[in-house]
């Protein structure tokens, strides 16, 4: 079965002869690190083990705000408005059209980042903008929604021309909106200033035969699920959890096939010793596995406090329980 085939059959519950295998991509320095811990100088993990190569298209959605946007002018939004030009070619990578044609005849799983979340796109970096915002939020909604469906409008006819040149496999949304202890805003708050917004990249997103839409979130989402499903959304890719508000054998509980799931294997679990380790796998891989609609991935990018032992052994098992 070809990856394309073996993704989609993985997303419809369906019976592909295995799931796809996730990498996010191990960075230099681990590598670096490992190799002091036993591997070969040159090897490739990928060598080592089958990883179905992904791909994200990463298109320049930054719409370069500047302080005076903040403010509740209509004038600056139109400014704003008209400074969003999707038919500027350097919102493109330089390799655009190498890529569509290596693209063309593709087996590998291609998806399309959409949206960089609420937050990051009211330029939410650090405590203090996030204070800002959260008065903006209560003192200034008219001046929020507007930005953010000017934003959402802009995206729209960006990924519309991009999707006329590349067919994709899905479409990701960031949503770092996150804590701990769960979202930092009530579902009717995200409705309201976010999804409500998300609305014309969605209509472009039917429109382009797009069917998975995963929304990769970062801590705890949870509450925000059920709000994000009546919008569209049909796949979760939870980033750095406390794994027991976002675990995965409740999630596929609570909210059944309507909810794909990419992930769920606590990152935690790799730093300690293989009893610990396999244990995690056996807990989530195999029943979600069974009942599809799933791809095992830990929850985060591995680092360099995951000794490379460790690493080899949590990939040997996931090939293990992923085998039908």
């Amino acid at each position: 079965m070809k990856l394309r085939e073996r993704f989609e059959k993985t997303m419809e519950f369906g019976a592909p002869d295995r799931v796809p295998y996730f990498e996010e991509g191990i960075r230099e320095e681990v590598m670096e690190v490992w190799r002091q811990q036993g591997l070969e100088a040159g090897v490739d993990i990928k060598q080592l083990f089958p990883t179905d190569t992904r791909e994200e298209i990463l298109l320049d959605l930054d719409p370069h705000p500047e302080p005076q946007y903040w403010l509740s002018s209509e004038e600056e939004l139109e400014r704003l408005r008209m400074s969003l030009n999707h038919d500027d070619i350097s919102r493109f990578p330089s390799e655009w059209e190498n890529w569509i044609k290596k693209w063309r005849n593709r087996d590998h799983i291609l998806m399309l980042r959409v949206h960089p979340g609420l937050f990051q796109s009211l330029g939410i970096d650090d405590w203090k903008r996030f204070e800002e915002v959260m008065f903006l939020f209560s003192e200034q909604p008219d001046f929020i929604r507007e930005y953010m469906l000017i934003y959402g409008e802009f995206i729209a006819n960006l990924i519309s021309r991009a999707l006329e040149d590349v067919e994709v496999d899905a479409a990701i949304f960031s949503e770092p909106i996150g804590g701990n202890h769960g979202s930092l805003i009530s579902p009717t708050m995200y409705e309201e200033f976010a999804l409500k917004n998300y609305e014309p990249i969605m209509t472009v997103l039917k429109e382009k035969g797009v069917r998975w839409i995963i929304v990769r979130t970062y801590a705890n989402a949870k509450v925000l699920i059920p709000v994000m499903l009546e919008y569209g959304f049909n796949c979760l890719w939870a980033c750095e959890v406390n794994i027991e508000s976002m675990e995965y054998r409740d999630l596929r509980s609570d909210f059944g096939r309507d909810l794909r799931l990419i992930g769920g294997i606590d990152l935690d679990a790799l730093r300690g010793d293989k009893t610990l380790i396999k244990k995690e796998i056996e807990k989530i891989v195999p029943p979600l596995v069974a009942d599809g609609g799933y791809i095992p991935l830990a929850d985060g990018r591995v680092r360099e406090d995951v000794p490379f032992d460790n690493y080899v052994y949590y990939r040997k098992l996931i090939l293990q329980y992923t085998q039908f």
